[in-house]
């Protein structure tokens, strides 16, 4: 049950927990199109359930589990039977530089299930039923220690998703290392010039590499374009200062690297599923 649902976007209360939240759903409900800012994990515990994330029908049966990144429009039809439905604040993930490199693993939904590692399903499956015992204890730890629990998953997941890139790739172990040597650089640099031009000779530059080869590779190992990257990462810029309400949506825009407002509410609305004033609003509504 979506207890606060403002027009398709979805207000996560945590109850006493602060920055967690499990449900051990057996409700035979439809859950609506929405979103949230929250990380999502679903795992089900008895019959298959079908969620549609972004327009595609994920099929989840027992044991499998589907991550689904904050800012997804998902719903799910009625299906009787249980399942886990776990919802952490994204924030706390994303705020952490350390941690960048294992996000990107969760920019798009990922089904986990035993076709496609069986390995990893057993991992993600053990994940969550330590997080749902952790869920139920009284430790003052325990939602520290959910988070680690949902790190190592995420990071389990990152590296399953290298090794098939480097298979995708064919190269080796070195060619490897120097791609991610290369791109943690070429990320380093956008992330400290997201807010001015940044075209495709500078990054190529900066890797070493002709631009050509430097647009391939970085897709493929990085699992979205350079162009996805940078409106990503100046979407994510715009979040955090719409968090001020003293600032004009448009100076938000150019403070971003944005060019134009226009740009701006289209990016915003294609990552976020609402303009920026809409989540303006959102927040205001979440603070009174």
């Amino acid at each position: 049950m979506i207890k606060h649902l403002s027009g398709d976007y979805e207000t996560v209360e945590y109850d006493e927990r602060k920055y967690v939240l499990l449900y051990d759903n057996t409700d035979n409900e439809a859950y609506p199109v929405h979103w949230h800012s929250a990380l999502e994990i679903i795992m089900s515990l008895k019959n298959t359930y079908i969620v549609n994330v972004g327009g595609v029908d994920y099929h989840i049966h027992e044991n499998d589990v589907l991550i689904i990144p904050s800012g997804e429009l998902h719903s799910m039809p009625a299906i009787p039977g249980r399942r886990y439905i776990f919802q952490c604040d994204n924030s706390i993930l994303g705020e952490i530089p350390a941690l960048e490199a294992v996000m990107r693993g969760v920019s798009a939904p990922q089904l986990i299930n035993a076709d496609a590692d069986k390995e990893l399903q057993v991992r993600a499956r053990k994940t969550m039923l330590d997080i749902a015992a952790l869920y139920s204890s009284k430790s003052e730890l325990a939602d520290v220690r959910i988070y680690m629990e949902v790190v190592g998953l995420l990071t389990a997941v990152r590296e399953d998703q290298l090794r098939q890139n480097q298979e995708k790739m064919e190269c080796d172990d070195e060619k490897l290392n120097e791609y991610s040597e290369k791109f943690g650089t070429v990320l380093k640099y956008i992330d400290n010039n997201y807010m001015y031009d940044i075209s495709l000779d500078q990054l190529a530059d900066v890797a070493g590499y002709s631009k050509y080869h430097f647009s391939r590779i970085f897709k493929q190992y990085n699992s979205m374009s350079y162009i996805q990257y940078i409106n990503a990462r100046r979407t994510k810029a715009a979040e955090q200062l719409l968090f001020e309400p003293d600032i004009p949506i448009t100076e938000v825009a150019m403070r971003s690297g944005f060019k134009s407002l226009t740009t701006f509410n289209r990016i915003f609305k294609e990552i976020k599923h609402c303009t920026p004033t809409d989540f303006k609003k959102l927040l205001e509504k979440r603070t009174l």
